[in-house]
């Protein structure tokens, strides 16, 4: 007697709804700062790993969600925190200074706030979908190929005052001061420092402490 196996579709670990209001938001975020930023912008970290976690929501892919945190969870955190001082008149980098520019259209601006929620929705699509350790591995040459093109062909700063959403020292490959490059070493000698420290500093530490906590070891329904 032949028994027939009831085949079930799998269950979606991710509501429909945040998909689409995700992919709505990136619809209407990547032209509007095309226009006002240009194309560069989008070698910065966080662009990228906003427009990665687009593609990971839809494929539900715990190696994309979790190569995007060990790039940018820790970094969007000292973006909050420098937005915060730039605002008390404390500014530490000047990353955020666009944020205050009147220049800048409000909407354009207002639409940088997504790195207040980004980290939040990473770490809870981690605890839907599980943190994959290939994470890292995944976004090493992904930060790499950023920070070549954005030392390669994008502007040290400062950004001219006649535009200030330009994108200069994009991923601070020039230094950590957005209002001018590092003068303490040979320009290529500090990118090549920038190319281990980040890792050594931020992307294998993010990486060691989310493969550790019991809560993003294993997906949840």
């Amino acid at each position: 007697m032949t028994q027939h196996r009831r085949m079930t579709p799998t269950a979606s670990r991710l509501p429909l709804a945040f998909k689409l209001a995700y992919t709505a938001f990136v619809a209407v975020l990547v032209p509007t700062y095309w226009h006002h930023y240009g194309p560069g912008n989008f070698l910065y970290f966080c662009d990228l790993a906003l427009l990665i976690t687009g593609v990971a929501i839809w494929l539900e892919s715990a190696v994309l969600v979790s190569a995007c945190a060990v790039g940018i969870l820790v970094p969007q955190v000292l973006w909050m925190l420098e937005f915060l001082l730039t605002g008390l008149g404390w500014p530490i980098t000047g990353m955020t200074a666009y944020m205050y520019e009147p220049s800048i259209p409000w909407f354009t601006r207002f639409l940088s706030f997504f790195h207040f929620w980004q980290p939040p929705v990473l770490v809870w699509l981690l605890w839907r979908l599980g943190y994959d350790r290939r994470g890292l591995a995944v976004w090493w040459p992904i930060g790499w190929a950023a920070m070549t093109a954005s030392y390669l062909w994008l502007p040290p700063p400062p950004a001219p005052p006649d535009q200030p959403g330009l994108p200069v020292n994009v991923n601070f490959v020039f230094g950590l001061d957005g209002q001018g490059s590092q003068t303490w070493m040979p320009p290529h000698l500090y990118f090549c420092l920038l190319l281990v420290a980040l890792p050594a500093l931020l992307w294998w530490p993010s990486h060691w402490l989310l493969s550790r906590l019991p809560a993003l070891k294993r997906p949840h329904p």
